[in-house]
Protein backbone atom coordinates (compact mmCIF):
# COMPACT_ATOMS: atom_id res chain seq x y z
CA UNK A 1 0.00 0.00 0.00
CA UNK A 2 1.21 3.50 -0.84
CA UNK A 3 0.81 6.33 1.67
CA UNK A 4 0.74 10.03 0.75
CA UNK A 5 -0.91 12.74 2.85
CA UNK A 6 0.28 16.05 1.44
CA UNK A 7 -0.67 18.13 -1.56
CA UNK A 8 1.95 20.08 -3.49
CA UNK A 9 1.81 23.11 -5.73
CA UNK A 10 4.60 24.64 -7.79
CA UNK A 11 8.40 24.17 -8.17
CA UNK A 12 10.29 21.01 -8.97
CA UNK A 13 11.05 18.71 -6.06
CA UNK A 14 12.08 15.10 -5.70
CA UNK A 15 10.89 12.49 -3.19
CA UNK A 16 11.13 8.75 -2.55
CA UNK A 17 8.10 6.64 -1.88
CA UNK A 18 7.69 3.25 -0.29
CA UNK A 19 5.48 0.39 -1.32
CA UNK A 20 4.62 -2.87 0.36
CA UNK A 21 7.20 -4.42 2.72
CA UNK A 22 9.01 -1.09 2.92
CA UNK A 23 10.61 -1.46 -0.51
CA UNK A 24 12.32 1.68 -1.66
CA UNK A 25 11.27 2.83 -5.12
CA UNK A 26 12.84 5.16 -7.62
CA UNK A 27 12.70 8.87 -6.92
CA UNK A 28 10.01 10.76 -8.81
CA UNK A 29 10.45 14.36 -9.86
CA UNK A 30 7.45 16.67 -9.62
CA UNK A 31 7.03 20.37 -10.30
CA UNK A 32 5.64 21.55 -6.99
CA UNK A 33 6.26 24.43 -4.58
CA UNK A 34 3.99 24.59 -1.64
CA UNK A 35 3.03 21.84 0.78
CA UNK A 36 -0.39 22.29 2.34
CA UNK A 37 -2.61 20.24 4.59
CA UNK A 38 -5.70 18.43 3.36
CA UNK A 39 -7.92 20.97 5.14
CA UNK A 40 -6.09 23.89 3.51
CA UNK A 41 -6.32 22.18 0.12
CA UNK A 42 -10.10 21.89 0.39
CA UNK A 43 -10.36 25.47 1.65
CA UNK A 44 -8.54 26.73 -1.45
CA UNK A 45 -10.64 24.63 -3.78
CA UNK A 46 -13.82 25.98 -2.16
CA UNK A 47 -12.53 29.54 -2.59
CA UNK A 48 -11.74 28.95 -6.25
CA UNK A 49 -15.21 27.56 -6.79
CA UNK A 50 -16.88 30.57 -5.23
CA UNK A 51 -18.85 32.38 -7.93
CA UNK A 52 -19.23 35.34 -5.59
CA UNK A 53 -15.45 35.61 -5.20
CA UNK A 54 -14.88 35.42 -8.95
CA UNK A 55 -17.55 38.06 -9.59
CA UNK A 56 -16.05 40.41 -7.01
CA UNK A 57 -12.57 39.95 -8.45
CA UNK A 58 -13.86 40.77 -11.92
CA UNK A 59 -15.58 43.91 -10.65
CA UNK A 60 -12.50 45.06 -8.77
CA UNK A 61 -10.20 43.93 -11.62
CA UNK A 62 -8.15 41.78 -9.23
CA UNK A 63 -5.98 39.25 -11.04
CA UNK A 64 -4.13 36.18 -9.85
CA UNK A 65 -0.87 38.12 -10.30
CA UNK A 66 -2.16 40.87 -8.00
CA UNK A 67 -2.93 38.33 -5.30
CA UNK A 68 0.34 36.43 -5.65
CA UNK A 69 2.37 39.63 -5.48
CA UNK A 70 1.29 40.31 -1.90
CA UNK A 71 2.10 38.39 1.26
CA UNK A 72 -0.90 37.09 3.16
CA UNK A 73 0.11 39.13 6.20
CA UNK A 74 -0.36 42.33 4.24
CA UNK A 75 -3.90 41.58 3.03
CA UNK A 76 -6.57 43.78 4.58
CA UNK A 77 -9.78 42.08 5.62
CA UNK A 78 -11.67 45.34 6.01
CA UNK A 79 -10.88 47.42 2.95
CA UNK A 80 -11.47 51.14 3.18
CA UNK A 81 -13.72 52.64 0.46
CA UNK A 82 -10.78 54.59 -0.98
CA UNK A 83 -9.21 51.25 -1.91
CA UNK A 84 -11.90 51.05 -4.61
CA UNK A 85 -10.84 54.12 -6.55
CA UNK A 86 -13.24 54.24 -9.49
CA UNK A 87 -12.32 54.28 -13.13
CA UNK A 88 -14.01 57.19 -14.92
CA UNK A 89 -15.27 56.93 -18.49
CA UNK A 90 -14.30 60.59 -19.00
CA UNK A 91 -12.23 63.04 -16.97
CA UNK A 92 -14.40 65.06 -14.62
CA UNK A 93 -14.37 68.79 -15.23
CA UNK A 94 -15.92 69.49 -11.83
CA UNK A 95 -14.38 67.05 -9.34
CA UNK A 96 -10.76 66.73 -8.25
CA UNK A 97 -9.33 63.29 -7.48
CA UNK A 98 -9.44 63.86 -3.70
CA UNK A 99 -13.09 64.94 -3.95
CA UNK A 100 -13.92 61.76 -5.87
CA UNK A 101 -12.29 59.67 -3.13
CA UNK A 102 -14.26 61.48 -0.44
CA UNK A 103 -17.54 60.88 -2.27
CA UNK A 104 -16.69 57.22 -2.90
CA UNK A 105 -16.66 56.57 0.85
CA UNK A 106 -20.35 57.49 1.07
CA UNK A 107 -21.74 55.78 -2.04
CA UNK A 108 -24.18 52.86 -1.64
CA UNK A 109 -22.41 49.47 -1.40
CA UNK A 110 -24.02 48.32 -4.65
CA UNK A 111 -21.98 50.91 -6.58
CA UNK A 112 -18.56 49.82 -5.28
CA UNK A 113 -16.28 48.34 -7.90
CA UNK A 114 -18.22 49.71 -10.87
CA UNK A 115 -16.71 52.39 -13.11
CA UNK A 116 -18.22 55.85 -13.17
CA UNK A 117 -19.88 56.53 -16.52
CA UNK A 118 -20.57 60.12 -17.53
CA UNK A 119 -24.15 60.01 -18.82
CA UNK A 120 -24.90 63.74 -18.89
CA UNK A 121 -22.95 66.98 -18.77
CA UNK A 122 -24.00 70.48 -19.69
CA UNK A 123 -20.69 70.86 -21.57
CA UNK A 124 -21.65 67.99 -23.91
CA UNK A 125 -25.45 68.00 -23.90
CA UNK A 126 -26.40 71.61 -23.25
CA UNK A 127 -28.51 73.23 -20.53
CA UNK A 128 -31.80 71.38 -20.77
CA UNK A 129 -33.76 69.38 -18.21
CA UNK A 130 -35.60 67.56 -21.01
CA UNK A 131 -32.28 66.38 -22.45
CA UNK A 132 -31.17 65.35 -18.97
CA UNK A 133 -34.25 63.13 -18.62
CA UNK A 134 -33.62 61.56 -22.03
CA UNK A 135 -30.09 60.53 -21.06
CA UNK A 136 -31.52 58.68 -18.06
CA UNK A 137 -33.63 56.30 -20.19
CA UNK A 138 -32.52 52.69 -19.91
CA UNK A 139 -30.35 53.25 -16.83
CA UNK A 140 -30.76 50.98 -13.82
CA UNK A 141 -28.27 52.42 -11.35
CA UNK A 142 -27.98 55.21 -8.80
CA UNK A 143 -26.78 58.47 -10.32
CA UNK A 144 -24.51 61.16 -8.93
CA UNK A 145 -25.30 64.76 -9.83
CA UNK A 146 -22.46 67.25 -9.43
CA UNK A 147 -23.19 70.98 -9.74
CA UNK A 148 -20.79 73.89 -10.03
CA UNK A 149 -22.30 77.34 -9.60
CA UNK A 150 -21.16 80.76 -10.76
CA UNK A 151 -19.37 81.27 -7.42
CA UNK A 152 -17.21 78.23 -8.16
CA UNK A 153 -18.84 76.16 -5.41
CA UNK A 154 -19.32 72.41 -5.98
CA UNK A 155 -22.24 70.45 -4.47
CA UNK A 156 -24.94 68.00 -5.52
CA UNK A 157 -26.82 64.82 -4.77
CA UNK A 158 -26.65 61.05 -5.03
CA UNK A 159 -30.02 59.78 -6.28
CA UNK A 160 -30.96 56.16 -5.57
CA UNK A 161 -32.37 55.86 -9.11
CA UNK A 162 -32.18 57.76 -12.40
CA UNK A 163 -34.01 61.06 -12.73
CA UNK A 164 -37.45 60.97 -14.32
CA UNK A 165 -40.71 62.88 -14.60
CA UNK A 166 -42.93 61.84 -11.71
CA UNK A 167 -46.30 62.69 -10.21
CA UNK A 168 -44.94 62.37 -6.69
CA UNK A 169 -41.67 62.01 -4.82
CA UNK A 170 -39.66 58.85 -5.47
CA UNK A 171 -36.38 57.29 -4.34
CA UNK A 172 -35.05 55.56 -1.23
CA UNK A 173 -32.92 56.32 1.82
CA UNK A 174 -29.77 55.75 -0.26
CA UNK A 175 -30.30 59.27 -1.59
CA UNK A 176 -28.10 61.93 0.00
CA UNK A 177 -26.86 65.48 -0.54
CA UNK A 178 -23.29 66.75 -0.38
CA UNK A 179 -21.33 69.95 -0.61
CA UNK A 180 -17.71 71.08 -0.83
CA UNK A 181 -18.78 74.62 0.09
CA UNK A 182 -16.66 75.50 2.01
CA UNK A 183 -15.75 72.06 3.44
CA UNK A 184 -16.89 68.58 2.46
CA UNK A 185 -20.14 67.52 4.14
CA UNK A 186 -22.65 64.76 3.41
CA UNK A 187 -26.30 64.91 4.45
CA UNK A 188 -27.95 61.51 4.70
CA UNK A 189 -31.63 60.74 5.09
CA UNK A 190 -32.91 61.70 8.54
CA UNK A 191 -35.96 59.42 8.39
CA UNK A 192 -38.24 62.38 9.04
CA UNK A 193 -40.07 62.06 5.69
CA UNK A 194 -39.67 60.39 2.30
CA UNK A 195 -39.45 63.44 0.06
CA UNK A 196 -36.35 62.24 -1.77
CA UNK A 197 -36.63 63.27 -5.44
CA UNK A 198 -39.34 64.98 -7.49
CA UNK A 199 -39.10 65.61 -11.23
CA UNK A 200 -41.33 67.37 -13.73
CA UNK A 201 -40.72 69.12 -17.04
CA UNK A 202 -40.14 72.48 -15.34
CA UNK A 203 -37.93 71.54 -12.40
CA UNK A 204 -35.99 68.87 -10.49
CA UNK A 205 -36.03 68.89 -6.70
CA UNK A 206 -34.55 67.01 -3.74
CA UNK A 207 -35.87 66.91 -0.19
CA UNK A 208 -38.80 68.70 1.35
CA UNK A 209 -40.70 69.59 4.48
CA UNK A 210 -41.46 73.02 5.84
CA UNK A 211 -42.32 74.34 2.41
CA UNK A 212 -38.73 74.35 1.11
CA UNK A 213 -36.64 72.05 -1.08
CA UNK A 214 -33.11 71.09 -0.10
CA UNK A 215 -32.04 71.53 -3.73
CA UNK A 216 -34.10 72.81 -6.65
CA UNK A 217 -33.15 73.32 -10.32
CA UNK A 218 -35.26 75.00 -12.97
CA UNK A 219 -36.17 73.57 -16.39
CA UNK A 220 -33.38 75.47 -18.17
CA UNK A 221 -30.79 74.24 -15.66
CA UNK A 222 -29.79 77.85 -15.19
CA UNK A 223 -31.27 78.92 -11.86
CA UNK A 224 -31.08 76.89 -8.69
CA UNK A 225 -32.00 77.20 -5.04
CA UNK A 226 -30.89 75.45 -1.86
CA UNK A 227 -32.45 75.54 1.57
CA UNK A 228 -32.39 73.51 4.77
CA UNK A 229 -35.01 70.76 4.91
CA UNK A 230 -36.20 67.94 7.16
CA UNK A 231 -35.53 65.11 4.71
CA UNK A 232 -31.75 65.44 4.96
CA UNK A 233 -31.22 67.85 7.87
CA UNK A 234 -28.95 69.89 5.61
CA UNK A 235 -27.92 73.50 5.58
CA UNK A 236 -27.75 75.54 2.37
CA UNK A 237 -25.46 73.67 -0.03
CA UNK A 238 -24.29 76.77 -1.92
CA UNK A 239 -22.99 80.10 -0.65
CA UNK A 240 -26.36 81.70 -1.27
CA UNK A 241 -29.86 80.25 -1.33
CA UNK A 242 -30.32 81.33 -4.95
CA UNK A 243 -27.50 80.50 -7.32
CA UNK A 244 -26.65 80.43 -11.02
CA UNK A 245 -25.68 77.03 -12.45
CA UNK A 246 -22.41 77.01 -14.37
CA UNK A 247 -22.02 73.29 -15.10
CA UNK A 248 -23.57 69.94 -14.24
CA UNK A 249 -22.23 66.40 -14.51
CA UNK A 250 -24.23 63.24 -13.88
CA UNK A 251 -22.46 59.92 -13.33
CA UNK A 252 -23.93 56.41 -13.41
CA UNK A 253 -22.27 53.29 -11.99
CA UNK A 254 -22.10 50.58 -14.63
Amino acid sequence: MIFSFAFYFGKEMSRLWYGKKGRKHQAINHKYTLVVSVAEYHRRIDALNSEELRTLCRRLKITREDINSKQATNIKTDLEPEAFRPNLSDPSELLQSDQIEKLTKHLPPRTIGYPWTLVYSTAKHGMSLKTLYRTMLGLDTPVLMVIKDSDGQVFGALASEPFKVSDCFYGTGETFLFTFSPDFEVFKWTGDNMFFIKGDMDSLAFGGGGGEFALWLDGDLYHGRSHSCKTFGNHTLSKREDFIIQDIEIWAFE
